[in-house]
């Protein structure tokens, strides 16, 4: 396991630290989400690892997928089935040490299931949180329809959801979304520092209390992201689908025609 250009690996005693490395919005594709399934698959083989922080370069945290990009494939998957990239989700979610998120600023759609994967997040008065599928004309995806309510209950979660609005992270530690508020400068020192209390404990424990906690989530999720899948394909070729991208370029309110 190493590092590579988009995904630095910096191991601290029995923390390692996974650091995006696509500035400025870090947005993902599937090869990004499949290095980070693989590198969290490697740390459970590694005994010297026995938490990890998942950070980013640049202003943001992870501003979700690029659907300008030509070379989107999320948005136009080969396949009606269940996105390949949900699949590689899956993995992460099934990591088996506890991570800490370092949520410094963005952390949109997609991107905000990224950071719904780790146990922890530590985020800044300039953390941006946002399930903005709805107001870009699909179903959320990336297994939030479990992970958010599951984190801030049913209620907050439909709030995110129907609106699209952002909180910042304040907010976010209010109604649970993340946990610690620090200043921007100190979010992934912070982090790490979590992350090391957590290692201190004795490692095989912590992993069985842990997945206890988790009890049938992964299974929860293979349902869900089938599902959420299976919505995306068709919202993925309406018309809404295509001015809520259009209206987030042009950075106006959408004009949605429910077709």
């Amino acid at each position: 396991m190493s590092s590579t250009p988009e995904l630095k690996i910096t191991h601290e005693g029995h923390v390692t630290l996974v650091e995006i490395c696509r500035p400025p919005h870090n947005f993902f594709d599937f090869e990004l989400i499949q290095q980070i399934a693989q590198t969290f698959e490697d740390l459970d083989l590694n005994p010297q690892c026995r938490a990890i922080v998942l950070a980013s370069e640049g202003t943001a945290f992870c501003a979700g997928a690029n659907f300008n990009s030509p070379n989107d494939k999320i948005s136009r998957p080969e396949n009606p089935g269940t996105n390949p990239l949900y699949f590689e989700a899956i993995r992460i979610f099934a990591c088996k040490k506890p991570i800490v998120a370092a949520i410094h600023g963005p952390a949109v759609g997609g991107g905000l299931g990224l950071a719904l994967v780790a146990d922890f997040r530590v985020t800044c008065p300039e953390g941006r949180f946002s399930a903005n599928f709805n107001r870009l004309g699909f179903h959320p995806g990336f297994g939030l329809s479990v992970t958010l309510p599951r984190l801030v209950g049913i209620q907050q979660a439909y709030l995110l959801f129907f609106t699209g609005r952002r909180i910042n992270g304040e907010e976010a530690v209010e109604i649970g979304l993340a946990d610690l508020l620090v200043p921007q400068a100190d979010v992934r020192a912070q982090a790490l520092k979590l992350a090391h209390e957590i290692a201190v404990s004795a490692p095989l424990s912590l992993q069985s209390t842990r997945a206890t906690l988790r009890q049938g989530l992964v299974a929860q999720l293979e349902q869900a992201v089938a599902h959420e899948s299976l919505e995306q394909n068709w919202q993925f070729k309406s018309a809404d689908f295509k001015e809520g991208v259009k209206a987030m370029t042009e950075r106006r309110e959408p004009q949605f025609q429910g077709r």
